[in-house]
């Protein structure tokens, strides 16, 4: 007979929001990633089943993003060669899409270890070991994904190492109108392409932007936040990875979007709208471009959500 256990759910969310690259992420209310956590007889993290993830996931808890998270508080609190905990990962998001699949993995890893141990941990502190998750899938340490994943809401990173974030307030009745095109874009391309320099003037131009964007979401100003949800360095840079894409941006602001971009390294493109009507309306336009295209996509239709990772 198995041990009682504990589960945990870690959600997906949208990296750089447009204008603010490698600095700010957003969390959405699904999809995302869920992990079963039990003690184990044997000290150490065990990875014991994982579904969803086509074969393509190593068990090696030192190769696995939940796994090294969850590892890293173990050691942490002391525990790596007195307490064994069995993991089962259950992926319920897709790979390479954009949608912070290794960070909400990484999230719930950290989290389900925390939640089993009758939380020695506040939730805020976990997370540099699910950043040490991340950096498995990733290469490096990146709170973009991993700190609204865990944390929930629209979140701003002011350094990645320390880590230092702050969440940001976020008017009410925002809904996100996510797209995942079934093409495949590898994180590590779509940084390749990305050139070092970045002109003066398109700087100015973007640092401007996301001030204002942080400044909307204080004030709840949804005219002002509009005008600046505008990415003119990444987004010019990796749209042609996206078949379509401006035709696809075109579609979700004609609908009535406050703005539309990528959605982390892509390929997913996201809506960032005033209320769940006019996500849904841009969430259609944006489908109807990829498949006049021949490109199948999913929709994923969210609120933002304020949680982010919790225990059921």
């Amino acid at each position: 007979m198995s041990q009682p256990g504990i589960k945990v759910f870690a959600p997906a969310s949208i990296g750089n929001v447009g204008i603010g690259f490698d600095l700010m992420g957003m969390a959405l209310e699904a999809p995302g990633d869920e992990i079963v956590a039990r003690f184990a007889d044997e000290p150490g993290i065990h990875i014991a089943r994982i579904t969803g993830a086509g074969g393509k996931l190593p068990t090696d808890p030192e190769k696995n993003t939940a796994g090294k998270a969850a590892l890293a508080v173990l050691r942490h609190l002391g525990l790596a060669e007195k307490r064994g905990i069995e993991l089962e990962l259950y992926k319920k998001m897709p790979f390479g899409s954009g949608l912070g699949s290794s960070a909400a993995s990484a999230v719930a890893g950290a989290m389900a270890v925390n939640e089993l141990l009758k939380r020695p941990l506040e939730k805020k502190a976990l997370l540099r070991f699910a950043l040490e998750g991340e950096a498995i899938a990733s290469g490096s340490k990146h709170a973009d994904n991993v700190a609204p994943s865990l944390l929930g809401g629209i979140v701003l990173v002011r350094d990645h190492e320390s880590p230092d974030v702050i969440r940001l307030p976020v008017p009410p009745g925002l809904f996100v109108a996510v797209v995942y095109p079934h093409i495949t874009i590898r994180t590590e391309d779509a940084r390749a392409l990305l050139k070092p320099a970045v002109p003066l003037a398109l700087h100015t131009q973007q640092a401007g932007n996301l001030a204002a964007f942080v400044a909307a979401l204080y004030r709840g100003d949804l005219d002002l936040l509009s005008r600046c949800l505008d990415d003119v360095i990444i987004e010019p840079q990796r749209a042609p990875l996206i078949p379509g894409f401006y035709d696809v941006k075109k579609a979700a602001l004609a609908a009535g979007a406050l703005g539309c971009s990528i959605s982390g390294s892509g390929p997913s493109v996201f809506a960032l709208c005033a209320n769940s009507l006019i996500a849904e309306e841009a969430g259609k336009g944006m489908q109807s471009v990829f498949a006049k295209a021949g490109i199948e996509s999913d929709l994923f239709l969210s609120r933002i959500n304020m949680k982010g990772a919790f225990k059921f």
